[in-house]
This record gives C-alpha cells, structure tokens and sequence, in this order.
C-alpha cells in the first residue's frame, strides 16, 4: 500500500493548481479535527506514526519546483525529514471546552503550510474537559484529495483498540538527494517529451473507445458545456459571505445520525448527497432571511467535488477529482418537495454525465505548459459570478477507528475556502454519524454559527416532512443542538410533527 515504486515523481497538472494560486489569504489545505475518548499520550502516538510512516513515503517527500517552471514540480525525499516537525502538542487553556477547541482549531487551520517541507501537519490538543483528546490534522491538497485523505487515514489509525504490531519497514534502498537545477530541468524536458507521445497513444485509444461505444469525448464535452452555459451567461446574484477573502477561520460543525439520513433517502428517494444539499439549501434559505434578503424563487449554486477514481486507482495519492454545479433551492418551504427538486437536478447531471465532460475540460486546460499555468496562478483572479460555496461530501468508515488504545468519537472535515465563496462546508461520514464542518473567513461571515444553527433546524425539518423516526444518538462535542434558534414558518402539514421531534 502506497509504496514509493508506484507514487509519481511529477505531480499532475490537477495537482500543481492547487499549488499555483496559492497565497496567504487563501492556503489550499485540507484537514479534519478528531476528537478521541482518553488522554492520547503523545510519546505512543509519534512512536505509532513513525512506525508506519513507511506505508505513506510520500509524507517525507517535499515539493520541488522546476527552474522557469518547464515542467510540473517533483516530489523529492526530504534530507532533513524530522517527526517533530510535522506532529505537535498544543495544551488547550482551562477549561478546555468545546468552544475553545473550535477557536483553537480555526486559529491552527490558519495559514500556508511550509513549503521547505513535506506539506503535512498534525497537532495533538491536549487539556480538553472530558479528559479527552483531539487531533487537528492539516494535509496540502496536492498531496491528497478527499477521497484518497480517507484511505491514508485507514492507515494511520487502526480498526482494533489492541491492533497487531505494523509491519516492519522493507529495506529502503538508497534515497536519493534533491537533484540539481540543471537535473530537475532536464528532466521535465524529458517528461514533457513522454507525456506528448502519451497523449497521441490515448487519443487513438479515446477513437476507438468511440466506434465501440458511440460516446466521443467531443460529445461529452458538449453536454458539460451545454449544462455550464446558463451559469456562464448568467452570472449569480452574490450571497453576504461572496465578498474578498482575508487570512483569519473560523469553524462551526454539526452531526446527524447516518440512520437517519438514510431513512430519509428511502422514504423521500434521492442519495445521500442529495440529502445534505437539502439540508445545506435549508439552512442558507434562513441565513438569507436572517440578512435581510428575500429567497423566494432563488438558487444559489453549489460546487460539489466528484470522485472520478477508477477502480485500478484506489489507494493512489494526488487528485482525481471533477465538479458539478448544482443549483439549489433555497426558497422553498417544503423540505421533501426541496429534496426531490435537487434530486431530479442531480439525475439529469448524472445520466448527461456532466462530471466526465468537465474533467476533459479540465485535462484540455491543464495541457497548457507549466509555465503558463504557474504565470496564471499569479494572476489576479477575476469577480466569481459562477458559484456561492463548495460543500464536498466524502464516504468515510461507518465503523469506530482508534489511535494507540483510544476510539475516535468524531472526525469533523476542514476544507479550503477561496475565490470569494467565505464559507466551506465539508461533509464525512463516520461511525454511524455524518459530521458537517463549516469553515468561513470570519471578515465577510463573522456569524458562521448560525449557519450552522439553521442547519440542525434544516435537518429536524426534513427528518420530520419525511416522516422519519428521531434516532438515539450521542452528541460528542463542537455539534451542540440549537435548533430552537432562528424560528421559520413550518408548512402547515408537518408543523405538529416537527414541533415534537424538535423537542
């Protein structure tokens, strides 16, 4: 499992945007805060983490960059590489709640990781009430995507509070020095060299492909610009939090039973990401309402990351990832009827396959030379017109995960904000549970947390339309329910029900 034979050297072009536009007020990492049963020792954890570095070599590789940028940069073995550097310990002020660690965790997802290094950082809070423990986890998105951040944390943690011993490393063979300048640009010439006669080969593999299917690449292009162009010609009508970005977080989560969610897909149909834009359209219909803004009749539209990971690609680190945009419903009261309007927007993506047309678009953009598109980084971006926020879903283990004895309780998803969307929402499933974790640029959304309020209102009132059965479940911390908060008219056939679910 992700041994360094089968890592490319060279990230993709997919992988280098994320390091391109780069800038302070708006890194472009990932991460996640974990909260575990105990007080996590932090000697056992580095002692566990250096033990199975050896599974996941690119956490000790750095990121390179060509001169002139001729060509993508490498991953290179790092020759200072140090533990210490990348796992922390933070000691959380008395009295340690919830609060603070949300604060805290907001103040720690700050900032552009150091580039001098491997592009991975991990802080153990210690001091929580409880006597409890969390892990603040902050990984570059060119190393990982979602999809692939959930397998390396299979790796890091384990299934079993008493899990074997790991594996003894294999003997490494010699790990080579950060090549020179002259040796990084001959290569990339080298690279780019194979990379247009691999190009030629795929092209004639893509002519066949179509004779046999009758579906070109030309053809699904078309449908994904047929689905962009009422976004291109039409440009959004701003929400409050589509304004510049500065550099500060702050962080709101939520957690819903997954029984639940799942419930309601089979009583109201849709999947389970169709249910959390309901949710998400819910909840932005009342933050709206709540600045003053009328929502009859308004969309706003949503980026929704999809996995286009093929089967031969699983455990693969680096990016493989489209987009759909989706447009939500925000002015409709009803939740199921909100529910079957996204779900029928959804379907009709799918079955025009949208998500593959738009990664050809992306793969087409991305043949530009390296350096054009490192010069584009440094561009500055123009006005988003095209989409209010980005909320990505990924399926995590629905069962419990440890770290040296101790059972993580809840795992909330950080996610990047830029391009002028101040608020992110990633979503990840876990234990039985899916965790929501809002991230806002605090300058154009200092009130994040009602957001997150509406949405624990936007679920109780779906759950109850649905006619689902509330569900024993256990709040764990940073997800307090404050659905009183915000009142917003119920349609009249489920006020009685959600008046007593609410209770």
């Amino acid at each position: 499992m992700f041994q360094a034979n089968n890592l490319n050297r060279r990230l993709s072009a997919q992988d280098a945007s994320f390091l391109y536009p780069e800038r302070r007020e708006t890194p472009l990492h990932i991460g996640s805060i974990a909260i575990f049963e105990g007080e996590v020792p932090y000697e056992r954890l580095f002692a566990n983490i250096q033990a199975k570095l050896h599974l996941i070599p690119r956490y000790q590789q750095r990121v390179v960059p060509v001169p002139f940028n001729i060509g993508h940069p490498t991953w290179e073995w790092d020759p200072d590489f140090d533990l210490s550097r990348h796992l922390m310990r933070v000691t959380i002020d008395s009295p340690g709640t919830d609060a603070q660690l949300a604060a805290l965790a907001s103040k720690l997802f700050e900032g552009m990781l150091d580039r001098g290094k491997p592009l991975w950082e991990m802080y153990l809070v210690e001091g929580l009430e409880g006597a409890r423990s969390a892990l603040v986890f902050k990984v570059h998105h060119c190393l990982v995507d979602g999809v692939s951040g959930i397998e390396l944390m299979m790796v890091v943690l384990d299934v079993s509070a008493t899990p074997p011993e790991p594996m003894a490393p294999p003997e490494q063979s010699e790990r080579k020095p950060i090549p020179s300048p002259a040796s990084l640009f001959l290569d990339a010439l080298l690279d780019n060299a194979a990379e247009q006669i691999d190009r030629l080969s795929e092209s004639g593999a893509n002519a066949l492909e179509a004779l046999a299917t009758g579906d070109t690449r030309t053809r699904q292009v078309l449908r994904s610009l047929e689905s962009a162009r009422p976004y291109l010609t039409n440009p959004m009508v701003r929400a409050p939090f589509n304004k510049p970005l500065g550099g500060e977080r702050a962080f709101a989560a939520s957690e819903f039973s997954f029984a639940e969610i799942r419930a309601i897909r089979g009583a109201a149909g849709g999947t389970v990401n169709d249910v959390v834009l309901t949710v998400l359209a819910g909840a932005l219909g009342r933050y709206l309402e709540m600045h003053g803004e009328k929502t009859e009749g308004r969309t706003m539209r949503i980026l929704t990351p999809v996995n286009v990971r093929g089967a031969n690609e699983q455990g693969a680190l680096g990016n493989r990832v489209s987009m759909l945009l989706v447009e939500v419903p925000v002015g409709v009261p009803d939740p199921v009827a909100r529910l079957k309007m996204i779900t029928e927007r959804t379907g009709t993506l799918k079955r025009q396959n949208v998500a593959a047309g738009a990664e050809i678009l992306s793969q087409l953009a991305n043949q530009a030379p390296p350096a054009l598109q490192a010069m584009a980084g440094l561009m500055p971006q123009p006005p988003n017109t095209l989409a209010h926020m980005v909320c990505t879903n990924v399926p995590g283990p629905l069962i419990p995960l440890y770290t040296v004895g101790h059972r993580m309780v809840a795992n909330y998803p950080l996610v990047p904000i830029a391009w002028e969307m101040g608020i992110g929402c990633g979503v990840m499933s876990y234990d039985q549970k899916l965790f929501f974790g809002l991230i806002a640029d605090p300058l154009v959304a200092a009130d994040v947390d009602r957001l997150k309020a509406f949405l624990d209102q936007a679920f109780v009132e779906l759950r109850s339309a649905a006619g689902v059965a509330k569900a024993e479940i256990t709040q764990v911390g940073l997800a307090t329910d404050v659905s009183g908060a915000g009142q917003r008219r119920a349609i009249p056939s489920t006020a009685a029900a959600m008046a007593a679910d609410a209770s």
